[in-house]
């Protein structure tokens, strides 16, 4: 019996690392799934080759598929996340004489303080006719979110004070070095490729403004979905144990290998060791610093998708007036993210099931063990730069907190 062909679409970042170790490394093959993988350029194409059936799923940005789903700028296609393929893992890149000005250089400071700084500079060149641009990588991005709310907490009004453009990744690198924008904010390797050229000073990572955001997910077209059930249960499976091998110390040199080939990242092996090992170089000619959960791509149920994650990505879309607060929109956002199909799909590995659903997001400042239907399971703190908490059963009061906006 032949193995079920599945393709699926990514982009060439470091946090595409699972699905194409699940391929490298034979784990889907186990599964009886002939994965192909399918490399684009933006974002925008990866979701278009799911939404008209040329890939089966796709490493996508988590705020896109809830857009796709509730039919932001295009008619509605329901996606479901049944797996997050990682957490973390951006970094904010600012030209280095922008950097000189509100951090210091080559190594990791407080980001409220950063983030105050910014707002300096950004109000001096906003008087000045000349508004700081910072890219991100999609309207609908994990990294548009967690840069606005981490210019909201700094006092910066980030649709007067400073402008927002979309850059694709790739290129992220390239528009800085051009000078088209003073800042990006994007997944590595980009980040350490504008560095490398020095292009750019990294000033802050996102793991600094949310430990635990939630970042890339694995996407699928929810009727696909419920039609191939076994092969998608398979293929969670496969990417789990890519997991596993991804968070294994002794594998970091041949991963680092594997996502550098041309087909993949077509990068340099070296810089994508460092985003891997939580090792990052803020400026050309610093010392790498080591960034605890720099990327978070396993461990403490890393990759379940928590109904409350999807939840705090509609708040954020309501706060940049992406979306009008909607009580059938917002149990429409939350039900992409499918963490019973993942528990389905997972349970006969034996490994630990988170017994709930949903949390409190930024409620956890050390560790907490939770309960779960299966093994042991201790969760790390997932605090935000501001201290705030969002529970997602109390959407409007989180959004008053904000006032405006």
């Amino acid at each position: 019996m032949s193995n079920t062909p599945f393709r699926v679409g990514f982009l060439p970042l470091v946090d595409a690392a699972l699905p194409i170790l699940a391929c490298e490394f034979g784990f889907a093959e186990e599964e009886g799934i002939d994965l192909t993988l399918v490399r684009d350029m933006s974002w925008a194409t990866v979701n278009d080759r799911l939404l008209y059936g040329h890939s089966d799923a796709a490493h996508l940005l988590a705020p896109l598929a809830i857009a796709t789903t509730l039919g932001l700028g295009r008619p509605a296609m329901p996606l479901s996340v049944p797996f997050v393929l990682g957490l973390n893992g951006n970094a904010v890149t600012v030209r280095g004489d922008l950097a000189a000005r509100i951090t210091t250089v080559g190594r990791p400071s407080d980001v409220a303080a950063i983030g105050l700084r910014l707002a300096g500079a950004a109000r001096e060149a906003r008087d000045a006719g000349k508004p700081l641009r910072l890219g991100v990588v999609h309207r609908y991005s994990s990294h548009n979110y967690m840069l606005r709310y981490w210019l909201i907490g700094s006092g910066i009004d980030p649709d007067r004070d400073v402008e927002i453009v979309t850059v694709a990744p790739p290129f992220a690198a390239d528009a800085l070095a051009e000078g088209e924008v003073d800042g990006i904010c994007v997944g590595e390797p980009w980040n350490s490729v504008a560095v490398d050229r020095g292009a750019g000073v990294i000033v802050a990572v996102t793991s600094q403004i949310w430990l635990r955001g939630v970042e890339k997910v694995l996407a699928m077209r929810t009727e696909r979905m419920v039609e191939h059930i076994e092969t998608t249960h398979g293929l969670l499976r496969a990417l789990y144990r890519a997991g596993q091998a991804f968070v294994d110390p002794a594998r970091g040199d041949e991963i680092a290998r594997v996502l550098a080939r041309p087909e993949y990242l077509d990068g340099s092996a070296d810089l994508i060791r460092h985003a891997i090992s939580d090792r990052i170089v803020f400026a050309r000619g610093s010392d790498a610093v080591h960034v605890p959960d720099f990327m978070f791509q396993h461990r403490e149920a890393a990759n379940f998708p928590w109904i409350s994650q999807a939840a705090w990505l509609y708040a954020q879309m309501c706060l940049a007036r992406h979306v009008t607060p909607d009580d059938a929109a917002y149990q429409t956002a939350q039900r992409v993210f499918r963490p019973d199909v993942y528990r389905a799909a997972l349970r006969p590995l034996g490994v630990p099931l988170p017994g709930a659903s949903s949390k409190l997001e930024g409620g956890i400042i050390d560790g907490l063990g939770v309960g779960t239907t299966q093994g042991r399971l201790i969760l790390g703190a997932d605090r935000f730069f501001d201290a705030r908490s969002f529970d997602p059963e109390a959407l409007d009061a989180y959004l008053a907190g904000f006032g405006d906006g």
